[in-house]
């Protein structure tokens, strides 16, 4: 992809940009999440992103995650519109046991967390964003051959407009650099439901 087409959402302190390459090192203490249950605000996780209207598309990414050593110490694909309202998903370090494969949905300022616990030894993974209208799609793949749903989600404030890319950050009293290679931008992958015919207004 043109890396030119990418401009920051809050520029991180250290990074590299490269032709097919970019490197964030994360700060500390730098998040995405808004009020559920922690009933605390964070909104300063950098973010790469670029803009479009074209109300189909898919966005993959393949995220490099070796340095990541500390507790929701996080790296992965982001639409972010504004701190009330953007999704993101990505795998969070918990332990050298565990870590926690999922996606977090924003809607005017209430964020949830949907995860499930894969092996803490794995430390590369696929994402892959597709849009329909106001409506999206994450998925993972750990080959970016065969893909897996993460999520299916509507984002109220998702129509129209809309910047997306990639996002590292590190909550707590920590830093990693998260690589991210293999970015492209392609037709919707995710295809129209075939099933259940849409009710009629």
């Amino acid at each position: 992809m043109d890396m030119k087409l990418f401009s920051w959402t809050r520029e991180p302190g250290s990074y590299v940009i490269g032709k097919d390459r970019v490197e964030i090192t994360t700060d500390p203490h730098t998040d995405l999440w808004q009020r559920t249950y922690y009933h605390f605000r964070n909104d300063n996780a950098p973010a790469l992103q670029m803009e479009t209207e074209e109300p189909f598309f898919s966005f993959v990414v393949r995220t490099h995650f070796q340095d990541s050593h500390h507790r929701f110490d996080q790296c992965g694909i982001v639409l972010y519109l504004d701190s009330d309202n953007w999704l993101k998903g990505s795998i969070e370090y918990e332990n050298d046991v565990f870590q926690h494969l999922g996606s977090v949905v924003t809607n005017h300022g209430y964020s949830d967390w949907a995860t499930t616990e894969i092996p803490a030894d794995i430390k590369e993974m696929w994402y892959r964003l597709s849009r329909r209208e106001d409506d999206y799609c994450i998925e993972c793949s750990g080959d970016g051959q065969v893909w897996k749903q993460m999520r299916v989600c509507h984002l109220h404030e998702g129509g129209g407009k809309v910047r997306f890319g990639i996002y590292a950050c590190s909550p707590e009293d920590s830093s990693f650099t998260a690589v991210f290679t293999d970015l492209a931008l392609t037709e919707c992958a995710w295809k129209a439901h075939d099933g259940q015919q849409p009710d009629q207004d």
